[in-house]
């Protein structure tokens, strides 16, 4: 493989890789988990690809159909992300109890990995590198979502109740506070 290909693809992952922070999105996938029984890792991670593929090559396009800017599409991920960062922090549930049937794909593909600044990112890649270089950086992410997914119930286990209770706290002000950064960093008033 030529150096610079091999170059593009390891920013290319590593980018995605910080703005998809599974490995800080624990404690959220974690609540998920004990709310709704099972994640559907497969599921989740499939759907993961099929959104960021799919907003790589028709984002723009999809957003100008529907009449919408990157920024309001940012606003309404945020207010999702603000809604479980509150759930978290207080310890209170929101979204209601029919969500068992969807978490592997809301909230958890969309917006909490697959959200709002993942989606803006691709598409700023898309003017710095190749497209296939991009795809490869997708689907190296995906693998380690699905990783992490696949073992959310041994990653719980090895914090134990109490770990998982000062995560879910910790973690619950860290999402707010990047649900607040989306929201103010995409208003304009």
């Amino acid at each position: 493989m030529h150096p610079l290909i091999l170059r593009e693809i390891i920013s290319v992952t590593m980018i995605l890789f910080a703005i998809i922070d599974i490995l800080g999105a624990i404690p959220v996938i974690i609540e998920l988990r004990q709310r709704v029984g099972h994640i559907e890792s497969e599921k989740a991670s499939i759907a993961v690809l099929v959104l960021m593929v799919g907003f790589l090559f028709g984002g723009d396009e999809l957003l100008t159909i529907i009449g919408l800017d990157v920024s309001s599409f940012a606003i309404a991920g945020s207010l999702v992300i603000f809604i479980i960062a509150m759930e978290m922090i207080l310890g209170i549930k929101l979204f209601k109890e029919e969500m068992s049937t969807t978490a592997s794909i809301v909230p958890l593909a969309f917006p909490l990995i697959a959200g709002a600044g993942t989606m803006t990112t691709l598409l700023s890649l898309k003017s710095q590198y190749q497209t296939q270089n991009i795809l490869v950086g997708i689907v190296l992410n995906t693998l380690f979502v699905y990783l992490v997914l696949k073992n959310v119930k041994l990653l719980e286990r090895l914090l134990g109740e109490t770990g998982v209770n000062i995560l879910r706290k910790a973690f619950g002000v860290i999402l707010l506070a990047i649900a607040i950064k989306l929201f103010r960093s995409n208003t304009h008033l």
